[in-house]
């Protein structure tokens, strides 16, 4: 029977709860007062976002987007947006969730299309920040956890659509 590619425990569904709570108590003592808009960017960030939107306390509207840049475990190096936000976002408080910030083209590319919709602010979350494939400079001003590297699936992250639903994040090995 092939159970797949080999993989390694790197963060429980423990130390991914906690994660989510500190994020969550950062961004509501960040927008304190404020109404905000988690631009959640699909798949990925779907488990993410759900959790982490329960936890912020402060009236919240959800918006999804989707971009595509993966194959397998390659990003082509092409952003192509898929579904865009639907609505007006002008001066209003805009916080993107992002499952993990890896090469950073995608955020970097998202960044640009919703600045061009003047929101009051603009910030970035992201639960895994992985810096050893950057090719574009991105800053997130919330992060979780601070990846070493691989190719991570589980809690949103998959391999071809697949090991999303894994409770924990692994990283796979060939």
């Amino acid at each position: 029977m092939n159970v797949g590619p080999r993989r390694t425990l790197l963060y429980s569904e423990e130390q991914i709860t906690a994660e989510v709570r500190r994020l969550a108590w950062e961004i509501t003592l960040a927008y304190r007062g404020e109404e905000l808009v988690l631009v959640v960017v699909l798949k990925g960030a779907f488990f993410f976002a759900a959790d982490l939107a329960r936890r912020i306390q402060l009236p919240l509207v959800l918006e999804f987007v989707k971009l595509s840049s993966y194959s397998g475990t390659s990003s082509t190096g092409a952003v192509a947006m898929i579904k865009d936000v639907e609505m007006p976002l002008h001066d209003r408080h805009v916080l993107i969730v992002e499952d993990i910030v890896d090469t950073g083209l995608s955020l970097a590319f998202l960044r640009e299309k919703l600045s061009a919709h003047k929101p009051k602010s603009l910030k970035i979350c992201t639960l895994i920040n992985k810096r050893e494939r950057r090719q574009v400079e991105v800053t997130a001003d919330f992060t979780g956890f601070e990846s070493p590297g691989g190719f991570l699936v589980g809690y949103g992250l998959d391999l071809d659509e697949k090991l999303r639903e894994l409770p924990a994040i692994y990283e796979l090995h060939e």
